[in-house]
């Protein structure tokens, strides 16, 4: 069961659930992206980003969210995985082994 994230805890290796604020004319919604972070980048400032990638139907998407932007609503943290190391760029490969979830 997922629960709710502090914006400042995300870690690579971790897939999330990102509930974005989308704006369609005079309405507004939410949209879910869900994926294993790949980086953190800028610490926890101002500018700090976060990369999230997932597989929608074999086709890689990865998208970048800012960490203090007031368009992600909520975060959701699904499971964490044993990483070693700080970027998982490697994901990107085809074959790439996949992550192992802590215990």
């Amino acid at each position: 069961m997922p629960h709710e994230l502090p914006r400042t805890d995300i870690k690579p290796g971790q897939t999330v659930r990102v509930h974005q604020k989308i704006k369609e004319g005079d309405k507004e919604r939410l949209q879910v992206f869900e994926g294993v972070v790949i980086s953190r980048r800028h610490g926890t400032g101002p500018t700090s980003t976060f990369t999230v990638r997932k597989v929608s139907e074999g086709v890689a998407v990865e998208r970048i969210f800012p960490l203090h932007s007031p368009i992600i609503a909520k975060l959701d943290l699904v499971r964490s995985a044993k990483i070693r190391r700080a970027k998982l760029y490697y994901l990107r490969h085809p074959g790439a082994k996949p992550l192992k979830e802590k215990r």
